[in-house]
């Protein structure tokens, strides 16, 4: 007993220390546990399999997709249009939408549902993300106190007043608990929140003309202005050839950019039209649309000559299912070194597109912009070329660094730009999710793995590997590594010993005061084991303790659930905390210095509000 006892408190040493990552201490804590013989190597990994770990790390991957999406910008876009540019309505908005989801769904799947869309948000308005994630991750908590099913430690209860032969409580006998904590969690974390964890920007306005974005790019080289579409028709003459064989830029100065052409795969909620970058090879079909780059005149006559016809209008943005899109295929800038070999040389003669793959579309020297006539444009050194091509063969380029340099991260990049139109089919699996969760027509487990599963299969990621990329591993390794603390403690006896001997002092001084030591024992043993566990080592004595005084127990019992699922002092104590830890770049001691007086204040309230509501 006295061994894990030192353990936990040395790992709560380093937690607070900080300068330990925190699933490293999580790690050598599980290690030490193993070696002094207190848990079985299978005991201490049990925390691996636990369903809680694998649901986190699905639901990872689905917030992923609904970033990767732009599902998550779409949805920001309405909350912030409703807060305006109020910092405290957006405020607002976040902590009741995540309490109300946080009532239906579990507090870890809210978490993970609402968090890029909280961070979008954040970005979209110019206020740091640690401002809202944490409070975010509290409100889905406080929300899940207002439904049977919201938090694990509801349903434990649950059990206990069922075993004894006490009426069950309903699925909305919890939401009076509920809005009080809520209304508390607002009053308290908004002067908190603002003072405590509001970031420091990281080096605002650090991104200069070394690293732009696509639409930037556009805007600064005017490409809209030159930037056409025609549509091969069954009478061109250009229709079923090559464009190697049509010798098109040299005979009317126009850059054929993209051939856009109808998928193969069709459906509502998939792409159904193919993106394809132009090149020597490309054929010509009837239906297709080319964008052009060029003078209007030179586009008029290429139409004209070739029976092709044009489209309403030029193209007046760069994103979007009938415009210049940055989706598959991306723009960059490359700057030439002075000792590049192609000074001198003209831009037709450089074989970009035949070598690399990309089309030179406009040039940068001392300040002014080259857009026309660009083939016979002669290179010279410091100019920057506007490169169009897939996002693979920019980055291709960029590790080719001998004649130039690729400006900014042509991955990262590629990674900023949202597949829009997958976005429908990303809210029709999330959506499924929900409804599976709260219908519990299957485990939720099973719910969270198959959206995941879905997320990947319909292209909701460009990769498996981006889906991958999107699981904080940080976060589950240290969850999965603390998990099987509480079963130490329960094996040790530690727990029992504890409870029973902080709860058993306190019985002859009324039903309030040993209301309090549950709530406040509970309360204490959360910060160091998940709250699930708590409520189900404390809920049992809870129950002796209110029949040995004679009072009813569904105070006691709320008092427990409400103690367990109320813990914000620390980042480990439920699956929400510990999911925006990293996200919103927080330290143990930011969780103290947040979530430690809002504990104390939610459990000071509390001792006074539930036996209003559920008499003695």
């Amino acid at each position: 007993m006295l061994t894990t006892l030192i353990i936990l408190a040395v790992a709560a040493f380093f937690f607070v220390n900080g300068k330990i990552r925190s699933d490293i201490v999580a790690l050598c804590a599980l290690v030490l546990l193993i070696l002094f013989n207190i848990l079985t190597p299978e005991e201490a990994l049990s925390g691996f399999a636990n369903s809680i770990v694998i649901m986190m790390v699905g639901l990872f991957v689905v917030g992923g997709a609904i970033f990767k999406t732009g599902l998550a910008k779409m949805i920001s876009g309405k909350i912030l249009q409703l807060a305006g540019k109020s910092e405290i309505k957006l405020f607002i908005l976040i902590v009741l939408v995540t309490a109300f989801i946080g009532g239906f769904v579990s507090n870890t799947g809210t978490v993970a549902l609402m968090l890029p869309i909280v961070v979008s948000m954040a970005m979209s308005a110019n206020i740091s993300p640690s401002r809202f994630l944490m409070p975010m991750a509290f409100a889905s908590s406080m929300g899940g106190m207002a439904t049977l099913i919201g938090t694990p430690p509801n349903l434990v209860i649950q059990g206990v007043l069922a075993q004894q032969g006490y009426n069950d409580l309903s699925f909305f006998s919890f939401t009076p608990v509920g809005i009080v904590c809520i209304v508390i969690g607002l009053i308290v974390l908004i002067p908190l929140s603002k003072f405590f964890l509001t970031k420091k920007e990281e080096k605002k306005g650090e991104e200069t003309s070394s690293s732009r974005s696509p639409k930037e790019l556009v805007q600064k080289f005017q490409l809209t202005d030159n930037l056409f579409r025609v549509q091969v028709g069954m009478q061109a003459t250009i229709a079923n050839k090559r464009l190697v064989d049509l010798n098109i830029t040299q005979r009317y100065n126009i850059s054929i950019l993209e051939v856009r052409r109808k998928s193969t795969t069709q459906g509502r909620f998939l792409k159904t039209v193919d993106q394809k970058l132009a090149g020597p090879d490309t054929e010509l079909l009837p239906g297709d649309i080319l964008y052009l780059f060029g003078a209007f005149e030179h586009i008029q006559r290429f139409a004209e000559e070739n029976q092709l016809e044009m489209t309403e209008s030029k193209v007046s943005e760069f994103a979007g299912p009938e415009k210049l899109s940055v989706q598959e295929i991306g723009i960059a800038e490359m700057l030439l070194t002075p000792d590049s070999k192609l000074i001198g040389r003209a831009v037709k003669d450089s074989d970009f597109r035949d070598k690399y793959g990309v089309n030179v579309l406009g040039i940068e020297r001392n300040g002014k912009y080259i857009l026309s006539n660009i083939k016979d444009i002669k290179m010279h050194s410091g100019d920057i070329l506007l490169i169009q091509g897939t996002w693979e063969n920019i980055t291709f380029l960029s590790k080719k660094q001998t004649n130039w340099v690729v400006l900014g991260q042509p991955i990262e990049e590629a990674a900023k730009v949202t597949l829009d139109y997958k976005a429908p089919l990303a809210a029709l699996i999330m959506l499924l999710m929900i409804v599976a969760m709260v219908t519990q027509v299957i485990p939720a487990v099973a719910a969270v793995l198959i959206a995941a599963i879905l997320m990947v299969l319909t292209g909701c990621f460009r990769s498996v590997e981006d889906a991958y990329k999107t699981i904080n591993w940080e976060s589950i390794v240290l969850i999965a590594a603390m998990l099987p603390m509480s079963l130490a403690l329960e094996k040790t006896g530690t727990s029992a010993l504890i409870s029973e001997k902080l709860v058993g002092g306190l019985g002859d001084y009324g039903p309030i005061i040993l209301m309090a030591g549950i709530y406040f024992t509970t309360s204490l043993m959360t910060m160091f084991i998940s709250n699930t566990a708590t409520a189900v080592l404390i809920a049992p004595i809870a129950m002796q303790s209110a029949l040995a005084i004679g009072v009813s127990p569904y105070p006691f019992l709320m008092a427990v659930t409400v103690a367990a699922s109320m813990c914000f002092a620390s980042p480990f104590s439920t699956p929400p905390n510990a999911l925006v830890m990293s996200a919103g770049k927080y330290t143990f001691m930011d969780y103290v210095k947040v979530g430690m007086p809002l504990q104390i204040i939610m459990g000071i309230v509390m001792i006074f509000v539930l036996p209003l509501l559920f008499p003695f």
